[in-house]
């Protein structure tokens, strides 16, 4: 009961953290997005003298761009995350398969052993069968040839 509320578990759960992290994911990318627009727009900024960047600018610019690397880590890791989970339940689904092939053939090893032994005592019958053939023919002989012997002496000469 405990080993199906177990196996139930590694294969309800994962799905389900595996969705969970699939929807983490797509808002972390729907953010990266909105850091990107970010960037762009901040790039394009110029608020110095005849229309150039400022230094202010470009340190706007730069920040953006730390967030934007810091978001990538964030969504590699989530990646790594849910490759985690995906490769433990590929290992678990195995281990499992393994576990019912065993038991499937030491199943398989019972049936040969009980056939086997089977076999033996339908041998060791038919050997008994043989050997009460054999005493009663032989037998049968004997009293015949005994009653041909007494039949000659009692009829005589």
């Amino acid at each position: 009961m405990i080993h199906g509320l177990l196996l139930l578990l590694f294969y309800v759960m994962p799905s389900q953290l595996s969705q969970a992290g699939e929807a983490k994911l797509e808002r972390m990318i729907q953010e990266r997005d909105a850091l990107t627009a970010e960037w762009k727009r901040s790039e394009s900024k110029k608020s110095g003298i005849f229309g150039n960047r400022t230094k202010k600018d470009m340190i706007e610019t730069n920040e953006w761009l730390q967030r934007i690397l810091a978001k990538d880590n964030a969504i590699m890791d989530e990646l790594r995350m849910i490759g985690d989970i995906e490769t433990t339940v590929a290992t678990q689904t195995g281990e499992d398969y393994k576990a019912i092939t065993l038991k499937l053939e030491q199943d398989l090893q019972a049936v040969k052993r009980a056939l086997s032994e089977r076999d033996k005592e339908i041998e060791d019958m038919l050997q008994t069968r043989r050997t009460f053939e054999w005493t009663t023919t032989i037998f049968f002989l004997a009293t015949l040839g005994l009653g041909y012997w007494i039949y000659k002496i009692k009829k005589g000469p």
